[in-house]
């Protein structure tokens, strides 16, 4: 009888459990973070290594620029499974979040770390996306003091070309719209429109004929091709 007891008291917990973090979850698709912290907080006191509860504990700090909170959940993280690229993702991007915040001397702290973390989330999953992408910026923002260079940074895009021909044409332009090359970087988005067509890749050809070129009326045009193409 203590035993069945013992095991209704334990699936009623579960159950409790699994709506709070339902309930949770819903705020933080919300955008209510404040309001979804509290909730798995609580969850995470009960069982402090419950790996979702700690991902959207980080992602919640990320959300409220609480860049060492953040740092502090990814690399519990990292500790709980060592082999989850995401996860070494997920810390390299809080720390150049901090760097960019921080100022130089912070910066100069944080880089090595930073790529480090990009890399083996690159040597655990080698169709890492993201991390393509990260190492592109690191490359593009650091100096070439500490490593800074276009040529690695285009190495990354031709890496993701053959990975996501999107993605790599509009990595592409990325690098060309850093330095100033704006005619390269809409051939760029060009291509990246033709193989994709996805609201992103129109959005952000828009906003270098309004933001570089400074051209509105083409970057209007751009997004009307958009939604006269997606009419349903």
């Amino acid at each position: 009888m203590k035993s069945k007891i013992f095991f209704f008291l334990l699936i009623s917990h579960c159950v409790f459990s699994q709506t709070n973090f339902e309930k949770a979850q819903k705020l933080y698709d919300q955008g209510k973070y404040t309001q979804a912290r509290p909730i798995f907080e609580n969850i995470n006191k009960e069982n402090p290594n419950q790996i979702k509860v700690i991902e959207y504990l980080g992602d919640i700090s990320v959300q409220l620029k609480e860049w060492d909170n953040a740092i502090s959940f990814y690399q519990k993280l990292k500790n709980l499974k060592p082999n989850e690229a995401n996860y070494y993702y997920k810390y390299g991007g809080v720390l150049g979040l901090k760097s960019k915040e921080g100022g130089k001397w912070v910066a100069i702290r944080l880089i090595g770390d930073m790529k480090e973390s990009f890399e083996k989330a690159l040597v655990l999953n080698p169709k890492h996306i993201e991390a393509r992408w990260a190492m592109i910026e690191y490359y593009l923002q650091v100096p070439a003091l500490f490593g800074g260079s276009e040529k690695k940074a285009q190495r990354y895009a031709d890496e993701l070309i053959k990975l996501s021909p999107v993605d790599g044409y509009l990595s592409k332009a990325h690098i060309d719209e850093y330095f100033e090359r704006y005619k390269s970087a809409e051939k760029h988005y060009i291509k990246a429109i033709e193989l994709g067509g996805s609201k992103n890749t129109y959005e952000r050809l828009s906003s270098l004929y309004k933001v570089k070129l400074h051209n509105s009326d083409k970057a209007k045009k751009i997004l009307e091709q958009y939604q006269e193409k997606n009419k349903s």
